[in-house]
């Protein structure tokens, strides 16, 4: 019989468990939503529990789709995470504190003061409130019981495999968003973990993504239904597995996310650091992702719907919203939006930033400047690609969208419109879930991962770029790229002052 893989996708808000064929077909779909904690301003956390639990429950809900014989043919498992999220756990795993998630920028003052060129090249990350390193440092600083407290640091996966085999294992691709890697031989580096404020102890054990863990424990898979074995297969991180799951392996394709966050990325064989990208472990074994990241996405877009639309609908789409912002000529009469309300990370990573309406006059309305955060969110992302392509020396043949945003016609064709380029959907609704089931597939039957991705990957309909309106753009996005270095101070002195007068 052919085998059957559990695919699983831990993100900030929810889990979803897919159960996919060799050929890619998704045969079941379990759901469990995560509750997001806000303790305090620029503090998002997580009870680390229900990493697990949501886990656990989606899984259920999958497998009880399945027949008694497609139960038999489940064969592994791969997970992939959210990424910067972490835990401090005891040795049963037992959370000493609350998770500290990628959104968290609590740590600005560890960025400013432990972040300089030498940790960006041997991290690959670029100073920032995203990486846990600082994060960490400020635990260290602040909360320094709980990080001696704690037996392990685990990411999402980590946490995860630990549930379901007993072992303090990560993959390679997965423990690099700590922030705590010498990148260029994937592993961790002890000048890091020491300036975190950390134990080497208290880290994982690293296996190559795509390789076997261990079993999923026989109580668990008794609980699931499942008559086993089922392998753990090592995953990689989220924004890694969406470039497989789109198919995206090569250097000149590259995937784009417009999820919570913003996140694009392409493929390199070696490793290299740049001003505009980060560097991440990729799911390909051996090889890296070169990624630009803006952490204010969709979440904008649903905090305009919840704070400046309409109440009755809660931050779900709003078509008469789109509809009147599609209708406001492009530009918006010169009105722009800087998009930082999470701070900034490519192509700036100023953890002071913050957003912004520039240009706001009387005539201003509801479709305007919903429409002027789209834009702003475009020209960004545009800026941020031009950069990663300078860089690299490689031009981008393709481009492939996904994420809640792309649902979004107006941004959609706005995000074309801004790059230049033609955008290709994927045409799967758990992208970075049916990364992680290539992951699966290809450890099962023996494939090639890059293979299988190409193999699996379901793309749809093009949307093509408007010329008049790229040549627009280009001209706004030069006005909007000044507006930051002129805020820059004013940003850093407002950070201040909310220090001084919180909320």
């Amino acid at each position: 019989m052919e085998p059957l893989v559990i695919a699983v996708d831990c993100s900030t808000t929810a889990t979803k468990a897919l159960i996919v064929d060799s050929d890619g077909r998704v045969l079941a779909t379990g759901r469990a939503e995560i509750a997001l904690l806000t303790p305090g301003i620029d503090r998002y956390e997580h009870d680390p529990a229900d990493w697990w639990r949501s886990t656990d429950e989606a899984v259920r809900e999958a497998v009880a789709g399945l027949s008694l014989s497609d139960r038999a043919r489940v064969a592994a498992f791969c997970l992939t995470p959210q990424r910067q999220s972490f835990a401090l756990v005891d040795a049963d795993g037992t959370a000493v504190r609350p998770g500290i998630l990628w959104l968290d920028s609590r740590a600005s003052a560890e960025v400013e003061e432990l972040g300089d060129e030498s940790v960006h090249a041997e991290s690959g990350f670029q100073p920032d409130v995203t990486p846990s390193l600082y994060k960490l440092a400020w635990l260290s600083r602040h909360e320094p019981e709980a990080v001696a407290r704690a037996a392990r640091v685990t990411g999402v996966h980590g946490y995860v495999v630990h549930a379901l085999t007993g072992r303090w294992v990560d993959s390679q691709a997965t423990a690099d968003s700590l922030g705590l890697y010498e990148m260029a031989s994937l592993s961790f580096s002890p000048r890091l973990v020491a300036l975190a404020g950390l134990r080497s102890e208290q880290l994982p054990e690293l296996v190559p993504p795509g390789s076997a863990i261990g079993d999923v424990s026989s109580s668990i898979l008794t609980e699931w239904g499942l008559p086993g074995p089922v392998v753990v297969v090592a995953g990689c991180g989220d924004g890694q597995a969406a470039g497989l799951g789109c198919g995206a392996t090569r250097p000149d394709e590259a995937y784009l996310n417009l999820g919570t966050a913003v996140v694009a990325g392409v493929h390199s064989a070696n490793y290299s650091y740049g001003s505009v990208y980060r560097t991440d472990a990729a799911g390909l074994p051996g090889q890296y992702v070169l990624e630009v990241v803006q952490n204010s996405g969709a979440y904008l877009a649903g905090w305009f719907r919840a704070e400046l639309g309409d109440p009755a609908l809660d931050r779900r789409p709003d078509p008469a919203l789109e509809a009147a912002a599609a209708a406001v000529p492009a530009g918006c009469g010169g009105l722009m939006a800087l998009p930082y309300w999470n701070a900034v990370q490519s192509p700036y990573w100023d953890p002071f930033a913050r957003g912004a309406f520039v240009g706001l006059a009387g005539i201003h309305g509801r479709p305007h400047l919903y429409r002027a955060l789209l834009e702003g969110i475009s020209m960004e992302t545009a800026r941020n690609l031009a950069g990663l392509q300078a860089d690299t020396g490689v031009p981008l043949t393709s481009v492939r969208i996904m994420g809640g945003g792309q649902r979004s016609d107006l941004w959609r064709q706005l995000v074309a419109d801004t790059l230049g380029l033609p955008l290709t959907a994927c045409d799967v609704d758990e992208v970075s879930a049916m990364g992680a089931a290539a992951m699966a597939i290809a450890y099962v039957t023996g494939a090639d991962l890059a293979e299988t991705a190409r193999r699996l990957a379901t793309l749809g309909a093009v949307t093509e770029p408007d010329a008049a309106n790229h040549e627009l753009y280009g001209e706004l996005a030069e006005i909007q790229g000044g507006l930051y270095e002129g805020l820059r101070a004013t940003f850093a002195a407002q950070h201040a002052f909310a220090g001084r007068h919180p909320l």
